[in-house]
């Protein structure tokens, strides 16, 4: 049996882990504040900020693939005494950053209507909604600068320089928000400037970072390097995405249920999500360890700090599981004081905290692949799992008329699916290649 007597491996995970907790919980953090200032400015602004929000921050959740494409590129690279190449690689992944970042800003301007219009916005809702993503737009190539560059510092194991980063830039969006909110009197559109400047800062932040750890001869376009990431971030994009899709569809279908179910399933999801960001660092961890060790040519040693990744991340979750159930009672009574949607939440609410063991796992076993470089077998796992396990599952609970604790059951399926898939590929050893390239 693994035991989890505190050592130095422990406490290298620890050193990754934590920084990279901070890190994640920077964009949440950007949106709470919105929300908070834009909230007193009445319900349009603040229902316009939700629908508007939810696009943009689901637009640069899926382009995380900018840094988990390249964290492991790096990583194999700086690990093996390339620095040079590890340089030039986390460049381009800014350029290629920058790129996509200015498409989606023009995408998102030109239809900014259609999407809010999707999301059921009407009237001045919809007018507030459309004037915060376009400005908001302005800031989708700086917020993706700021995530390549994650991506290659961590590589290099610099893992606190972008907790800094992201800490100094969420306390500037809380200034110019009360500035351009409260003392210019700018409104929602304000909020929205104040995210941009922040955004801007940041970038700039990442670049002079990765300017002063790289050469001038890094930053010339790579063709070659550029499509090497753009294939692995579309494997993982395709995998992420599908990811959102499966809940995405587990909310339409309890939309068509009824509004206490979709209630008592944005409850549970929004403390999903909470607590994903927490294993969600464990994932990180891996994937630098992994990706540094296999660089270096050492597999077994890349293994045994894979495992006990693992091993760490299922005791959080176990944690989790626990807390999760002791405040049963409480906890869905914080987020609405509705009998029926109280009594679905508590319906579903065994299964959301048991699960978090596995899901734990789930994650570690995300980055430990993401590390290796395996994000083509990720994508098809995910596929898989997503088209022939969850979606018959839940659609069947629509036509069965199963409710909320089908879906739920559904979501978990899902998931041990995932934790089958992923635990057979770590089991054996394709996944562990050495060298600077996979």
């Amino acid at each position: 049996m693994l035991r989890l007597r505190l050592g130095s491996d422990d406490r290298r995970i620890a050193g990754l882990a934590v920084p990279a907790l901070g890190a994640l919980a920077a964009e949440p953090l950007y949106v709470l504040v919105d929300t908070a200032i834009v909230g007193h400015l009445g319900v349009d602004p603040l229902a316009a900020l939700a629908l508007a929000g939810a696009a943009l921050s689901g637009a640069v959740s899926l382009c995380n693939f900018l840094a988990y494409g390249s964290t492991p590129k790096v990583g194999r690279l700086h690990a093996a005494g390339q620095t040079e190449a590890a340089g030039r690689l986390g460049c381009q992944a800014i350029m290629l950053a920058a790129a996509l970042g200015l498409a989606l800003a023009a995408l998102t301007v030109l239809s900014a209507d259609t999407v809010l219009e999707v999301l059921g916005a009407q009237g001045q809702i919809s007018h507030l909604g459309m004037r915060y993503m376009r400005i908001a737009a302005i800031g989708l190539p700086f917020a993706l600068i700021a995530i390549a560059g994650q991506g290659y510092l961590r590589g290099i194991s610099r893992v606190r320089l972008p907790l800094i980063l992201l800490l100094v830039g969420n306390l500037l969006n809380v200034a110019l928000e009360l500035l351009f909110v409260y003392g210019l009197h700018l409104g929602i559109a304000g909020s929205a400037w104040a995210t941009v400047i922040a955004q801007a800062l940041m970038a700039a932040g990442f670049l002079v970072a990765t300017v002063l750890m790289t050469t001038r001869a890094s930053w010339r376009i790579d063709s070659s390097a550029l499509r090497d990431l753009a294939s692995t971030g579309g494997e993982i994009f395709v995998r992420t995405g599908s990811l959102f899709a499966a809940f995405l569809l587990a909310g339409a279908i309890l939309a068509r249920t009824s509004t206490a179910s979709l209630g008592a399933h944005q409850i549970a999801f929004q403390l999903w999500m909470f607590l994903a960001l927490a294993l969600d660092a464990f994932a990180i961890a891996a994937q630098i360890l992994v990706s540094q060790h296999l660089g270096a040519g050492q597999t077994r040693r890349a293994r045994e700090l894979a495992t006990r990744t693992i091993a760490w991340s299922i005791l959080i979750g176990v944690v989790f599981a626990a807390s999760m159930m002791a405040l049963a009672g409480p906890l869905p009574r914080i987020f609405t004081d509705n009998p029926d949607v109280l009594r679905r939440a508590h319906a579903i609410w065994p299964i959301f905290a048991l699960m978090q063991p596995a899901n734990a796992a789930v994650f570690a076993l995300d980055g430990i692949l993401i590390g290796a470089g395996d994000t083509r077998y990720l994508m098809w796992a995910m596929l898989a799992s997503s088209t022939l396990v969850f979606a018959p599952l839940v659609v069947g609970s629509l036509l069965l008329g199963w409710g909320i604790v089908g879906v739920w059951s559904a979501i978990l399926a899902f998931l041990l699916a995932r934790l089958l898939t992923c635990g057979l590929r770590y089991r054996g050893n394709r996944w562990a290649v050495t060298g600077t390239t996979r």
